[in-house]
């Protein structure tokens, strides 16, 4: 009989992009189904920079994996191919930018469908702020300027996103406001230094590369308002 393949997602409030430690990055390694993974980073919330490119690959170069980037602005792969690209990934890291751009371009290229496809069948789905938030049904954003809901994510985790909650000015009180008035569903707020592995949907694995750090479940309270509720996260170390 053939094994049902777990599906996992991990959001990540830090990595190669702004932490100079690996703790994080070395946490989703940890967590991916082979031993040697294969790790693709996803640009494209940056407009596929090259400079974030550059970093990506060499933070992960040296690891025990094999790195690789998919480019959409200057797609190379036909249909078939990149359906068979991103399925052989044992990782696919989401690299952050804007959100809404990036679901956009996803939904052009059919990357979107693919993605969900790789989930199903155990590819382990990660990334860091816009890279979190397209996982959820929705998002807090400032893709369009101002900090605003973006109720149009992928919909792999239910409920909804929030990143850099304690480093952004205004973050913490307007998702507050947006899941309190329904604008958004009740989610998760992940503040910097944090990373959040979800089994099948559900928290499965807290930790943080900060002793301060939190993740946060925020709830409507049903009084026009929302609670917001500190989960135990491990604190990484070196080789841990």
């Amino acid at each position: 009989m053939t094994a049902v393949p777990v599906r996992r997602l991990a959001l990540l409030g830090g990595g190669f992009s702004i932490d100079d430690d690996g703790l994080l990055d070395a946490w989703v390694l940890g967590r991916a189904r082979a031993s040697r993974p294969r790790v693709c980073f996803v640009p494209t919330a940056s407009g596929d920079a090259a400079g974030y490119v550059e970093r990506f690959l060499a933070a992960f170069a040296p690891r025990a994996c094999e790195p690789s980037v998919l480019p959409l602005f200057r797609r190379e792969l036909d249909d078939d191919a990149l359906r068979a690209f991103l399925l052989s990934q044992d990782v696919v890291y989401v690299g952050g930018g804007n959100t809404a751009n990036l679901l956009a371009v996803w939904r052009v290229h059919g990357v979107d469908r693919l993605l969900c496809e790789a989930y199903d069948r155990g590819t382990l789905l990660c990334g860091i702020s816009a890279g979190a938030n397209c996982w959820a049904a929705g998002s807090h954003t400032d893709s369009f300027g101002p900090l605003t809901s973006l109720p149009d994510g992928l919909g792999l985790l239910s409920g909804s996103v929030c990143p850099h909650y304690d480093t952004e000015p205004g973050r913490r009180p307007s998702y507050r406001a947006a899941v309190a008035t329904g604008g958004l569903p009740a989610g998760w707020a992940l503040e910097d230094g944090v990373g959040a592995l979800f089994t099948d949907g559900v928290l499965t694995e807290a930790v943080t590369r900060t002793p301060r750090a939190h993740l946060y479940r925020v709830e409507p309270d049903g009084l026009s308002a929302a609670r917001e509720r500190a989960l135990p996260c491990r604190l990484l170390t070196e080789g841990k």
